[in-house]
């Protein structure tokens, strides 16, 4: 059920004093001995953009590391920074000079992380896993498997035929046209520190979020229909949730989400209590390399969502751009735009804490 905004409105011309925020980004369609990404400091107040981490730094070697990936993720604790890559965590400390990795078997695909107490929560999409990481024993504790059990299986009971060249885009149109029957994915609790975790390439779910609030740890991904609970060995539907969203997340006691197939960020409240708003869209003309195939690389193509406080939000999108929306007045208050380039797209978003 969603409820109403989680505040009376936001402050009268906004907050006094917009803060610095910290933007991981991932170049789409990159190639090798390209840039796939970097790390920007972004002062949203004065619109000034600062590279801070480069992703083709000499002082990493990214060989092997997820290729085209880029920098996702980012958490903060004490003094460290916490950005998830492909296959491994990289830390680094507060002026942004590499300290260690962090790996383990079951990180693929990393997406976006959450830290709660001395707790760090990684997506891992290619394993369709959460998994626990305790920053005080430098250790993984817990993993948590949610995936679907032969969704083609399930469509064909559903009286539909799967099959031809562009099977998988055919199976998501399907899963929208019975989305009031919205399959539930499975959970399974497994020891990131054993070999008895998920497979390699499993990826039914195409997780990419996860938040622990209240003590309630929830997950999305783009190929479910519900922002997900766990809790202990049970799965819950929190909220229905459109398909291909980003960044669900509990806010208030609605949703807050990038909407990224309607290219639009939107909370989804109770009673029409709804608001959203559009992804900034530029000229055709202005961009560029957008030529490429739009699964490859498109512009307004949203993900990143960060919480500023006041009713307002930061959300980010492609080409490169961070848009802050003010949920008490319906507007979008300022762009930021990075880059023109549509292969460029912003992925984590956080208020920058030190």
């Amino acid at each position: 059920m969603y409820n109403s905004l989680p505040y009376e409105r936001a402050a009268k011309d906004g907050m006094e004093r917009l803060p610095k925020i910290i933007a991981s980004t991932v170049v789409r369609s990159a190639h090798q001995g390209e840039s796939h990404g970097g790390v920007y400091m972004i002062d949203l107040h004065t619109e000034a953009v600062e590279q801070v981490i480069r992703y083709d730094e000499p002082s990493i070697s990214w060989e092997g590391r997820g290729g085209p990936r880029g920098l996702r993720g980012i958490a903060f604790h004490e003094d460290e920074i916490y950005l998830a890559a492909s296959d491994e965590i990289f830390v680094y400390s507060k002026d942004f000079r590499f300290v260690r990795s962090i790996h383990n078997e079951y990180l693929s695909h990393c997406h976006e992380t959450h830290l709660a107490g001395d707790t760090l929560y990684v997506t891992s999409t290619g394993r369709d896993s959460v998994l626990e990481y305790d920053l005080r024993t430098r250790s993984f504790v817990k993993g948590y498997h949610v995936w679907f059990r032969g969704p083609k299986r399930q469509l064909k009971a559903m009286g539909f035929r799967v099959r031809g060249p562009r099977r998988g885009r055919d199976v998501v149109g399907l899963r929208k046209a019975v989305g009031s029957l919205a399959p539930m994915p499975r959970l399974e609790a497994f020891d990131p520190n054993s070999d008895e975790g998920p497979p390699v390439s499993s990826n039914t779910c195409h997780l990419n979020c996860v938040s622990y609030e209240g003590g309630i740890l929830t997950v999305s991904g783009t190929r479910c229909a519900h922002l997900l609970t766990i809790s202990g060995s049970k799965l819950a539907s929190y909220a229905r949730i459109p398909y291909g969203t980003h960044n669900a997340r509990p806010f208030g006691e609605g949703v807050l989400i990038n909407d990224t197939s309607s290219n639009r960020v939107s909370y989804l409240g109770r009673d029409g209590e709804s608001v959203s708003f559009p992804i900034k869209h530029y000229d055709e003309g202005n961009l560029l390399n957008s030529h490429l195939p739009q699964d490859h690389a498109r512009q307004a193509f949203g993900r990143g969502l960060c919480d500023l406080g006041e009713g307002l939000i930061a959300g980010g999108s492609s080409p490169a751009t961070v848009s802050v929306y003010d949920l008490g007045t319906s507007q979008t208050l300022k762009t930021i735009n990075l880059t023109m380039d549509v292969r460029s797209t912003i992925h984590g978003l956080e208020v920058w804490p030190f």
